[in-house]
């Protein structure tokens, strides 16, 4: 079977796992989702949507249930009831061997980048491709280098360590790896967190390159307010497991919540002064 013949037979697959009841632009759906750790509720029926080439952040406290949620997303977990769609598939109810299939559709960025420290950047950022494909060695080197110049760094960097990396660089190098298998959604877990201001903006501002070159659907989990205002399409205000805002971020600054609008004031930031990331490419006036 050719290259070309896996791929035709592969999107019919998918086809054929579609929901048709999931519209196409829908490539994360939550319905009514909700999870239980014995008699404690975690997730109170979490109904979310997040599409095509858009940035979903999803906000919210301590204990608020978004790591729980997050892993729901990624196929980690399986809800205690609901259900939830990637790419039109409800992956609620498959056997492990289907996870696995379904989680190569979901490419995570950790909050430290999580590269392993034995390892130089090559080894890496290859390392999903070892896992999952047969591509020679030299194939995967020109991928590797391909998607780190993509994110702005070049063939030096092949053979340097994690601990010989700035902040931002572990940052684009775990981007990279989570690119490999292209796949069509990214979640990110906490980005920004530990970071110095003007670390936090640029990752805020990778974020947004990654999402409009390679036309990912982009989930971030976050406490960054300031972050959230920047890159948000869709911001969901997650309180003890249950969504209690939604809408574009100036939407949560006025709109109806009371409970979004004193979470955003209490987060000490000005949104009135921060400004949405500029489209890659685009040049402001001075």
């Amino acid at each position: 079977m050719t290259a070309r013949d896996s791929q035709l037979r592969s999107t019919a697959e998918d086809e054929a796992r579609r929901d048709p009841s999931v519209p196409r632009d829908e490539v994360v759906v939550l319905r009514d989702v909700r999870k239980s750790y014995g008699d404690t509720e975690i997730l109170k029926g979490i109904n979310l949507v997040a599409k095509h080439a858009e940035t979903t952040v999803i906000i919210g406290g301590s204990g608020a249930g978004k790591t729980t949620l997050l892993r729901h997303i990624v196929a980690l977990e399986q809800p205690t009831s609901g259900q939830v769609f990637l790419e039109g598939e409800n992956i609620v109810g498959l056997k492990d061997r289907e996870l696995n299939r379904v989680r190569q559709k979901v490419g995570m960025i950790y909050q430290y980048a999580a590269l392993l420290d034995s390892q130089n950047v090559l080894d890496n950022v290859a390392f999903p491709l070892v896992e999952h494909t047969k591509l020679s060695k030299k194939e995967m080197r020109d991928k590797v280098v391909d998607k780190l110049k993509v994110l702005g760094l070049d063939e030096s960097v092949l053979t340097k360590f994690p601990s010989e990396l700035s902040g931002g660089m572990k940052k684009r190098v775990g981007i990279a790896r989570a690119l490999m298998l292209e796949p069509p959604i990214l979640v990110y877990d906490e980005p920004t967190s530990g970071l110095d201001p003007l670390t936090s903006r640029m990752v805020d501002d990778l974020i947004e390159e990654t999402r409009e070159r390679f036309q990912v659907t982009s989930v971030v989990i976050s406490h960054d307010i300031a972050s959230c205002f920047r890159i948000a399409h869709q911001a969901i205000l997650l309180i003890k497991g249950q969504i209690v805002a939604r809408g574009r971020p100036d939407e949560l600054v006025n709109g109806d919540s009371d409970v979004a609008r004193d979470f955003i004031q209490k987060s000490g930031v000005d949104v009135r002064h921060v400004s949405r990331v500029p489209k890659v490419g685009a040049t402001t006036g001075g």
